[in-house]
């Protein structure tokens, strides 16, 4: 196998995508919009794609991506729905077909159960508006002629390259106009690596019992107690109204302890430090340690919404990079 040429097929293939992609990206039009704004008008029904053999792979990717990014959706396996499972599709919703062709015979029982169902929308996704796909659909993309790489024009590669391209192109306008966050998508991705990196600071915070809290006129006597007690080298310190108005930390205490003789009579407001830097429960525990690592700190105090006086909980270094976040 001669190296040179190898790269030079792979190259060619790439050049072949790239150049479908770049009609795909030509012959957005209004149909699209018009897709993207039945897709978010969907409320009672489903949003279902389906495909048959390259195309029906593209079609589970769609419902995966869709359904990942806020518009929930599910394939329906074309073969399968000829035998039961076309009971899947009921009234309000919106049926995605995808057939490069338009003329799949494994197609052709889902569009005539359609066809009979005026609440059931049809969606087309195909390239050739003599089909029977698109004849009975109700909105449909014209996908761009292109040329397939590789010999003879007969592998589906740059057709597929381009149904997924525009999948995700769908999805990402839904998802856009749905105002989904990271912090929804952190929702449907609970185990993922990325929801790792979306963790926020309420989700690792120190709650509870197990907060180091004591009022600020409490002697220092009682506050090494506590500190001791609750194992997080940190106390908080707050007023009769239950605003936070200092911190001490362990470091504190061994320069309270070369200052002052007589330290454990102290009240704490003599000592803290006051103003403890804070953070919003909302915020992304990577942002929390970006914080500790520029002020050299171990903890913050944990906030919610514009209350920024009133602690709620405590987040620690240890417990974000527990979480593997850093």
């Amino acid at each position: 196998m001669q190296k040179n040429k190898t790269q030079k097929i792979a190259k060619e293939v790439i050049q072949f995508e790239i150049n479908a992609l770049k009609n795909l990206k030509n012959s957005i039009d209004s149909s699209f919009t018009k897709i993207v704004k039945l897709i978010l008008s969907c409320k009672g029904g489903k949003i279902i794609t389906s495909g048959v053999g390259k195309s029906g792979i593209i079609a589970r990717k769609w419902a995966a991506t869709f359904s990942s990014t806020g518009t929930s959706c599910f394939f329906l396996d074309a073969a399968n729905a000829s035998h039961g499972d076309m009971g899947q599709i009921t009234s309000n919703d919106i049926v995605i077909l995808i057939s490069n062709s338009g003329r799949s015979e494994e197609l052709k029982n889902i569009i005539q159960y359609i066809s009979r169902n005026k609440n059931i929308k049809l969606i087309a996704i195909t390239s050739k508006k003599d089909s029977i796909l698109y004849k009975n659909s109700d909105l449909a993309f014209i996908m761009p002629s292109t040329k397939e790489a590789g010999p003879e024009n007969i592998v589906p590669t740059s057709s597929t390259t381009n149904q997924l391209a525009l999948g995700d192109a769908i999805a990402i306008a839904c998802m856009q106009f749905k105002n989904f966050t990271k912090l929804d998508f952190k929702k449907y991705h609970p185990s993922g690596t990325l929801s790792v990196k979306l963790k926020t600071v309420g989700d690792l915070m120190i709650t509870g019992n197990k907060l180091p809290v004591l009022n600020e006129n409490i002697k220092m006597k009682k506050a090494l107690n506590i500190i001791s007690k609750k194992k997080l080298g940190v106390l908080i310190v707050e007023k009769k109204n239950g605003n936070t108005c200092g911190i001490i930390t362990d470091g504190d205490l061994k320069r309270i302890a070369q200052k002052f003789s007589n330290f454990e009579g102290l009240e704490l407001k003599k000592v803290m430090k006051k103003n403890p830097v804070t953070i919003n429960q909302d915020a992304l525990a990577a942002s929390a340690l970006s914080i500790m690592n520029s002020k050299k700190i171990t903890s913050l105090c944990v906030h919610k919404g514009k209350k920024t006086k009133k602690t709620i909980g405590l987040i620690h270094m240890h417990n974000i990079l527990r979480s593997n976040i850093n």
